[in-house]
């Protein structure tokens, strides 16, 4: 525990260093920052590689890994985008004279010191590091094994840029990726404010149940998308090819089909070639997987009861007939992680049902689930899509970085 411990105070006491600086100095080491990635791009490939090289190609977490000159180029446009963004803190929310002549203010503030737990995606190291300059916090990072080299080296270049800026290095640290250390960080409730963690189920349930420190949950998705039978059957298939086969190892990937019976044969059979073409291994419902088999659909499997509310992470996805509308809101509602789900409707009447009824954090309208994304929103870089209701919901991005504190100004007045 001396390790940690010891990174555990300095983050601590490097509030007062990010405090401390002012709005500009923010976005100035940001900018800073985003010229230094670039300028190490080869090196920051080249320890990405060593990271790629312990991971199969077959495993799809495999692309969450990789950053490439296109994918650093990326990142440094997100750190502009970011100092772009208005600082969040030192917002007066509400300001009024009692009659007894105090003054009171309620402010945002930073939240502190903020732990984020995540799983093989580097890129989240950057993001997470600059919204929480941006907003006056430390971050201290806990990346996974799987992006060890990567994660090492980005936070190398951070803490340099801070450190020729007069800055605490210890604004932004990463913890050890060891397992034995993880219950050390989720009971260090007397250094860490508030823990995010960002990835799978599994993870996430763990932090939830050992925490000590307050959670803000991000990360897993079962996503859903309906297809009603009004719908425009090849822009639904579109969209459910887009949602699946995108990027299917990140959380706003598409994992349930849900189909009206009455457009099922029509549907299945304008999605069963792009799916294919995709690769996509297909968990079907018995009607379902009767429509598919006459399509000669390859890679084709019944569906087990664990196959509905699974979050596939790879090219698989399950596919379920329905009755209605109704039907699919109670499937959805049994099964969703409250991340994203869509219907494809041209009935109003149907649209709106679903958009009022689904419980989750992002309801789409004939479009697919893949648009989740802070960056998309408008928000800058995010720490991820919280599916709580407390604090946080949707992309968590830099508005979100921030709690509220009050101010009472006086001159001598005593309660009575």
């Amino acid at each position: 525990m001396e390790t940690i411990e010891n990174q555990l105070i300095n983050a601590k006491k490097a509030r007062y260093s990010i405090a401390s600086l002012s709005d500009n100095g923010r976005q100035e080491i940001l900018i800073r920052l985003a010229a230094a990635i670039l300028a190490q791009s080869a090196e920051i490939i080249a320890e990405n590689l060593k990271d790629l090289q312990k991971m199969p190609d077959t495993d799809p977490k495999k692309d969450r890994l990789l950053l490439n000159e296109t994918r650093i180029l990326a990142l440094a446009e997100s750190l502009k985008d970011v100092a772009a963004l208005p600082d969040p803190t030192n917002k007066i929310i509400s300001s009024q004279t009692m009659a007894n002549g105090l003054f009171i203010q309620k402010k945002t503030v930073a939240l502190g010191v903020v732990g984020v737990i995540y799983e093989s995606r580097p890129n989240v190291t950057i993001d997470v590091a600059s919204l929480c300059i941006r907003s006056g916090n430390v971050c201290l990072l806990r990346g996974g094994q799987d992006a060890y080299h990567t994660n090492l080296f980005l936070v190398s270049i951070i803490q340099e840029v801070l450190s020729s800026g007069g800055l605490d290095k210890n604004v932004v640290q990463q913890l050890p990726a060891e397992r034995k250390y993880i219950l050390d960080i989720l009971k260090a409730e007397k250094y860490i404010d508030v823990i995010i963690p960002r990835g799978s189920n599994e993870l996430i349930d763990f932090v939830r149940k050992n925490a000590l420190v307050p959670v803000i949950e991000t990360g897993a998705g079962v996503c859903h998308t309906y297809i009603e039978k009004t719908g425009k059957l090849s822009e639904g298939a579109e969209i459910v090819f887009n949602a699946k086969v995108s990027r299917p190892s990140v959380c706003n990937a598409l994992d349930t089909v849900l189909v009206d019976e009455e457009v099922a044969d029509d549907f299945l059979g304008i999605l069963s070639p792009l799916l294919a073409a995709g690769n996509v291994e297909i968990f079907a419902d018995e009607t379902a997987f009767r429509i598919l088999e006459k399509n000669n659909y390859p890679q084709l499997v019944f569906a087990a009861p664990e196959d509905f509310g699974r979050e596939f992470l790879d090219y698989k996805c399950s596919v379920k007939i329905v009755k209605n509308t109704a039907e699919a809101l109670a499937h959805i509602s049994e099964f969703s992680s409250k991340h994203s789900e869509a219907i494809v409707t041209e009935d109003a009447a149907q649209a709106e049902r679903f958009l009022e009824e689904v419980d989750a954090a992002v309801v789409y309208l004939n479009a697919s689930t893949r648009f989740t994304d802070g960056q998309v929103f408008g928000l800058g870089a995010e720490i991820g899509i919280s599916t709580q209701k407390l604090h946080a919901r949707g992309p968590f991005a830099l508005e979100k970085l921030v709690t509220e504190k009050w101010i009472v100004r006086g001159d001598g007045q005593i309660r009575s």
